[in-house]
């Protein structure tokens, strides 16, 4: 068998998909400590990673998880795209806010959970949009009352919302009993409210009442002052009782031109921070109001900053691509300035670095864990063994990660880096990481393939357009080795077939094309629409609307909405499987033919039904792969209890026996969003995935419920059967993990468990998570009632080969194979180890005799390609025939303005 399999490789490198940028960033706050001692202010641990909200200029707003094993540890992916809340088309996010729900449950939870999080957005308009994240829909919107909204900031106890308005004025939302109501206006002033800050609260005095250490006393603390940017060259302190603005401090201003202050923040004693459009940095004396230091950080406009966790270090960026961080240091006392500004402290802020991670305008910045204003008796102070997490986006598209360990850190111990980008872990010599933009909703794909047909679907947000695909030509053939023909990325006979604009609510949330290339399925997040496509002499498509599939969906479903999450066609593309937004139902379609309408054949509402439980039987979870007990028995997090009736050995419950799948009674629903599905080869099987990690298996033949998979650790990313065996169900994990389940046999076969518990370090730690799977169909068994493909399409991958993929690389498996070394080690490592024996064989030392016979066989295991990125999809149109989408960044930045650059003399 030769080391390397070669595939003829289409790469399409001309979709017309370009990514939105990035404008804002947000994390959870943390919950305010305890008034009464009873948490004392001391060093902390540091606190888990919790949720990213990545806000985009096209309405959409990104729910990121962290992918490490325990919230504490490292992640080689760091956060990933957990669910996508589809905005409404031709709307934008200019601001993002996240509250608790409940601060009491908060303090008691390692991370922020997403159903105690309330998400507030405005998006330049005068709606303030608070987001449903269960359902990933509007919930509610409150009017202004001013005009458009510029800034938006929660105070630090999650029950109020500072509104930043057109009008010049602030005014103030109440978050209480979570309700979403207009509280009081505070004075008008002549100016725009481009930015808003909260100052450190102040602790409620106890009572001194016999019952005061009671502990249903809950602990009070006071907001005192505000302070807003505006655009008028000032900023103002405002009176948070009174209304009244306290102070006015006024920024540097060129003639005949006003200064606009874009970003402000306040640290924990009371400094005020601001970067203004002249690119200064200064920082303001809270008490008297009057200009510390003042630093020309930046050439242009400074738009966002965002303050480390303890109050000691400060991060701005902007137009000019840079983001600077500021340290406070302590100095020794100097008299040799004479202004009476100067600091008198024994510390003061310094610009230390600066660092362009950008190639455009950065709009956001945001840190893990974020910073609290508090007073100094109740300052958190955190460990410093874990490095902090700098997140920045803008107009490139990406969100960059930066570690920013503080200099001082490093000398009291070794500080990890969460990212694993590098050994260094401070923001000046650390790797920062690039997240790769994902082409659709819940780090899914904007495109699609039909493989009979020979067609590529991609969506936008309101439009679709369908490419063919040109005959195979040998000349065009890859290797799957290192060796890759770059000339091969020429666009040679795709045709533009197809390009329909929609009259959509939302941005589109799923889209699917039936493999005969027949039918098209696209959705918003609130209706699904249904196209047949037919054939026109000068070989373009034309498409029919289906008028009356939204009634027929509608009658199916307990809501009014139609709307879909995700959409496919089984291969034989007789069915259709829409998976509901709202209700997170599945809704089976017979399509029928030309003379027949389509109709429903059934729904499965599994999805809906609270964790764990399927028809009143607990299905226990399952742990992460590595933690297997020693004979090779998936361990449950209950080992001691029995297995429940209906659960097989592994924990896969059986609920095939049932007649109904939609007897759950309200007290057992729950919200989710189905990310993913997949149908196997012989269109038996049906795989779905949702957003609370949980798998389930249906039989199409018989229209049933048929298994349901433990829940995982990580969200599903890849899910898909394998043709050679059409009951194998191959997914893969946000964090490289992979699982393989056999739906027939409801099991996790033991000959794919050496596999799953040993996958490479390199793999596992690949920066980019895994978008999707995929496996030639030559070797397949074949649809129902037709034979393998035989002859000159014969696959050229081995049997049971998976071929994964991510943003930057993809990666070729042999599940039945030992996983080897090869291509996942460093050579240098080996070279002293291995030796060739008579044969010409390599043999490492320090392994068994029988994986030294086997060395060859190893070093094809776990091929990595890194020769095509940005990846958007990969999938077999045909035996041995593989399509690569790609939308190089280069190209999608070529489309954007300049960037801002400023030439110096002597230097360019």
């Amino acid at each position: 068998m030769p080391e390397s399999s070669t595939l003829a490789v289409h790469r399409c490198r001309f979709v017309d998909f370009t990514p939105s940028a990035v404008t804002a960033l947000c994390f959870p706050p943390l919950p305010l400590p305890s008034i009464k001692g009873k948490k004392a202010a001391s060093k902390q641990g540091f606190p888990g990673f919790g949720p990213l909200v990545i806000g985009r200029a096209n309405g959409n707003i990104e729910l990121c998880e962290w992918t490490g094993s325990n919230p504490r540890s490292p992640a080689s992916q760091a956060w990933v795209v957990h669910k996508t809340l589809a905005g409404p088309y031709s709307s934008k996010v200019e601001s993002l806010a996240l509250t608790f729900r409940s601060p009491r449950r908060a303090a008691q939870e390692d991370i922020p959970s997403w159903s105690n999080l309330r998400l507030f957005s405005a998006g330049g308009g005068s709606e303030l949009v608070e987001w449903d994240i269960e359902k990933g829909c509007i919930k509610r919107t409150l009017s202004s009352q001013g005009g458009a909204i510029w800034s938006i900031a929660s105070n630090p106890a999650s029950t109020i919302l500072a509104l930043g308005c057109e009008d010049g004025s602030v005014r103030l939302v109440s978050l209480l009993y979570e309700e979403l109501g207009h509280l009081r206006r505070l004075d008008r002033v002549k100016s725009r409210i481009l930015s808003i800050a909260w100052g450190p609260p102040t602790p409620q005095q106890p009572n001194t009442t016999a019952d005061s250490d009671s502990d249903d006393d809950d602990d009070v603390w006071t907001d005192s002052w505000l302070v807003t940017g505006c655009s008028d060259s000032s900023l103002r302190k405002w009176d948070f009782a009174s209304g009244r603005v306290l102070e006015r401090m006024g920024t540097d201003k060129v003639r005949g031109e006003r200064t606009l202050v874009w970003a402000i923040g306040v640290v924990g004693d009371g400094t005020i921070v601001s970067g203004d459009s002249m690119g200064h940095v200064k920082f303001w004396d809270q008490r008297t109001c009057t200009q510390l230091q003042s630093f020309p950080a930046h050439a242009a406009d400074v738009l966002c900053l965002t303050i480390g966790a303890d109050g000691t270090s400060v991060y701005t960026s902007g137009v000019d691509q840079k983001v600077t961080q500021f340290a406070y240091v302590k100095t020794s006392r100097t008299t040799n300035d004479p202004s009476p500004l100067a600091p008198r402290g024994m510390a003061r802020w310094v610009q230390t670095s600066s660092r362009r991670l950008h190639s455009h305008d950065v709009r956001a910045l945001a840190i893990w864990p974020p910073h609290t204003p508090l007073p100094s008796s109740h300052q958190r102070h955190f460990a410093e063994d874990i490095a902090p997490v700098l997140v920045s986006g803008g107009l490139d598209m990406s969100v960059v990660a930066t570690p920013a360990a503080s200099p001082s850190a490093t000398l009291s111990g070794k500080v990890t880096n969460p990212l694993v980008t590098s050994t260094q872990a401070t923001f000046v010599d650390a790797y920062h990481r690039r997240l790769a933009y994902s082409s659709g909703p819940a780090s899914g794909s904007a495109v699609h393939l039909a493989k009979d047909a020979r067609l590529v679907l991609c969506t936008r947000d309101a439009g679709v357009t369908v490419w063919r695909i040109p005959k195979r030509k040998r000349r065009n053939e890859e290797s799957l080795s290192d060796e890759v023909d770059p000339d091969s990325a020429k666009e040679d006979n795709w045709e533009r077939v197809l390009d329909m604009d929609l009259n959509v609510q939302t941005n589109i949330s799923a889209a699917a094309i039936s493999d005969d290339g027949k039918w098209i399925a696209v959705a918003d997040w609130y209706e699904t629409k249904l196209f047949q496509l037919l054939n026109e002499q000068n070989g373009d498509l034309r498409p029919r609307r289906m008028r009356d599939f939204s009634s027929l969906l509608q009658g199916q479903l307990t809501e009014s909405v139609t709307g879909a999450s995700s959409l496919t066609f089984t291969p034989d593309s007789s069915k259709l499987i829409v998976a509901t937004s709202m209700s997170a139902t599945l809704v089976v379609i017979d399509l029928g033919d030309g003379a027949r309408s389509p109709t429903v054949l059934r729904k499965f509402e599994q999805h809906r039904m609270r964790d764990n439980i399927v028809k009143g039987r607990f299905v226990k979870r399952r742990k992460h792969a590595r933690q297997s007990t020693p004979d090779g028995d998936v361990a449950m997090a209950d080992e001691d209890a029995e297995l429940t009736p209906g659960a097989d050995k592994d924990g896969a419950a059986d609920d095939s026996g049932s007649e109904s799948d939609s007897d759950s009674d309200a007290s057992t629903r729950v919200h989710t969003t189905i990310t993913r599905l997949a149908v196997s080869a012989d269109g038996q099987w049906l795989a779905s995935a949702d957003a609370r990690r949980r798998t389930h298996v249906f039989n199409l033949d018989a229209v049933q419920h048929h298994a349901a998979l433990p829940t995982l650790p990580q969200a599903v990313h890849a899910l898909a059967f394998d043709p050679t065996s059409p009951a194998l169900l191959v997914l893969g994990l946000a964090d490289n993990t992979l699982e393989v389940y056999n739906a027939e046999a409801r099991t996790f076969p033991r000959w794919a468990r050496a596999l799953v518990h040993a996958v490479p370090q390199r793999f596992v730690q690949l920066h980019d998570p895994v978008l999707g799977v995929t496996f030639d169909p030559g070797r397949g068994a074949g649809r129902k009632g037709q034979a393998p493909e035989q002859g000159e399409g014969q696959s050229a991958l081995p049997p049971k080969t998976a071929l994964f993929w991510g943003a930057t690389w993809m990666c070729k498996v042999m599940l039945a194979e030992r996983v080897g070394w090869g291509g996942f080690e460093k050579r240098r490592r080996n070279k002293r180890k291995a030796e060739a024996g008579p044969d010409g064989r390599v043999e490492v030392s320090g392994a068994g005799g029988e994986e030294g016979q086997q060395g060859q066989g190893q070093q094809r295991n776990f091929k990595l390609v890194t020769h095509y990125r940005p990846i958007l999809l990969v999938d077999f149109v045909a035996p041995g025939e593989l399509v690569v989408v790609e939308r190089p960044l280069v190209d999608v930045l070529a489309k954007l303005p300049p960037a801002y650059f400023k030439p110096k003399y002597g230097a360019t």
